[in-house]
């Protein structure tokens, strides 16, 4: 980040970037902390008139936050655990959305992610070390696509499903996602790994094949530990995009036992009154493992986007 800020501002001035900064992250981090905070208060403290921002009654200048009135309720609704001997844990979530649409999103977003990775990664060793005709207009064409929006061709890939569905061929809707969303964010990965080879200088390779190894040796034990971090973070942006997509496993996916982790927001809004609570702890639940995720990969992603962005 350092590396970032001094490339643009040097030394003079580098205060204002760290101050839009910390205001960035204030405005970024305020509905987070009112989701949760929503996700622990009661409907009835939720509807109060007038609305407080901690279901307190206690003075502002003797402020407990023990005398609170937290609830758990909206957790309890959502993930609906019950006792169970099998489990290690001595009970199993058996709230839909966590049972079943949190189990087709984890598939859909590791498989695609894994899958664009490895295309990703040799297609992008392969615009980078390579020259041959119609290189650049390939990587023209790839850049290109990715300014169209998924959202303008879900109405052509409907009707490729439904036409697939009228043909009797063999169809599944989990298969048929997971090539969307690698279609989807197939063109800008390869040209994210693109940079990060572009990167690694081809003495390395030289030098390891001098010593011995063959091509493919010298790409996997010299060239792809070296771009390692810019596959993770391929994998993080691909996982955390299909983890928050909605609207194309809403309308590809007929069957609703199939449905993304999204689709679960829908079990609880009515038509007439919405549990806010309820939804709160909804939402809270879905971004957590997209937190732990970044998290656990967050050096790799940094030193990855810093020296993506100084080499590249």
């Amino acid at each position: 980040m350092k590396e970032i800020i001094a490339l643009f501002l040097g030394s003079k001035n580098r205060w204002l970037i760290y101050a839009a900064l910390i205001v960035i992250t204030i405005l970024n981090m305020l509905p987070i902390a009112l989701t949760l905070i929503v996700s622990f208060k009661t409907q009835e403290d939720i509807t109060r008139i007038p609305p407080q921002l901690f279901p307190c009654d206690t003075p502002t200048q003797a402020f407990d936050p023990s005398a609170c009135r937290w609830s758990v309720e909206g957790y309890d609704r959502v993930l609906m655990p019950m006792p169970s001997e099998e489990s290690i844990f001595g009970f199993d979530l058996t709230g839909k959305m966590i049972a079943t649409y949190g189990g087709n999103t984890v598939l859909y977003a590791v498989v695609s992610s894994l899958l664009v990775v490895l295309l990703a990664a040799t297609s992008g060793y392969a615009f980078s070390r390579y020259r041959f005709r119609g290189h650049n207009a390939l990587l023209t064409g790839i850049i290109a696509i990715t300014g169209v929006p998924l959202l303008t061709n879900l109405l052509a890939l409907y009707q490729m499903g439904v036409t697939i569905r009228t043909l009797e061929l063999p169809y599944d809707d989990r298969v048929f996602i997971i090539l969307v969303y690698i279609g989807f964010f197939l063109p800008l990965s390869v040209w994210i790994a693109k940079g990060f080879f572009d990167a690694i200088p081809r003495d390395l390779e030289e030098a390891a094949m001098i010593d011995g190894c063959s091509p493919l040796g010298a790409l996997f034990r010299v060239t792809m530990p070296l771009a390692m971090p810019g596959m993770i973070a391929i994998f993080m942006l691909t996982f955390v995009n299909v983890w928050n997509e909605f609207l194309a496993g809403y309308l590809l996916i007929t069957k609703n036992s199939n449905k993304p982790l999204m689709f679960g927001l829908y079990d609880f809004l009515g038509q007439n009154l919405v549990n806010l609570q309820v939804v709160a702890a909804a939402c809270a639940i879905i971004a957590l493992p997209v937190v732990i995720l970044f998290l656990f990969f967050r050096r790799s992603f940094f030193s990855a986007m810093i020296e993506g962005s100084v080499k590249g």
